[in-house]
Parts: structure tokens; C-alpha cells; sequence
């Protein structure tokens, strides 16, 4: 199975402003990436990946990106 890296860019596209034709279709990529994750991908993450949301200043919005994570055995140090 294939591994998939969302960076921390992609997993915030879906909380920014959708106004914008290309932020709107960058969000569509990364839903049909979520569709297909478990079924054909596997996705995986760095502990990289944590130091960055957890430096993000807006709570909720943290809180809503460190959902999109993978699980805690595929996060790779």
C-alpha cells in the first residue's frame, strides 16, 4: 500500500477562505485524497507535522487540523 504525506498546508486548505477559485479546488484535491486514504493509501505524518500545528496560534483552528492526523503509529519521527 502506498503512503500518502499530507504537509500541514494541506491539512489547513479546508479551513481557509473557500472565496478563492484556486483554494476552493486545492480543497477539493485534498477531499478526494481523504476519500481514497485507508482504501488504496495509507497516510502517514512527521513529528514535524506536530511541532507545526502545535505553534499555531488559533486553538480551533488547531484543534481542527490535529484531527485530519493519522493515526499515532503512523506518524514517523
Amino acid at each position: 500500500m502506498m503512503k500518502i504525506y499530507l504537509d500541514v498546508s494541506c491539512l489547513n486548505r479546508p479551513f481557509d477562505d473557500q472565496l478563492q477559485t484556486r483554494i476552493r479546488l486545492e480543497t477539493t484535491a485534498i477531499n478526494i485524497i481523504f476519500e481514497r486514504l485507508d482504501a488504496d493509501w495509507v497516510h502517514v505524518a512527521s513529528q514535524m507535522s506536530l511541532i507545526e500545528i502545535d505553534a499555531m496560534p488559533d486553538i480551533h483552528r488547531k484543534n481542527r487540523v490535529r484531527l485530519l492526523l493519522p493515526e499515532p503509529e503512523d506518524i514517523i519521527e
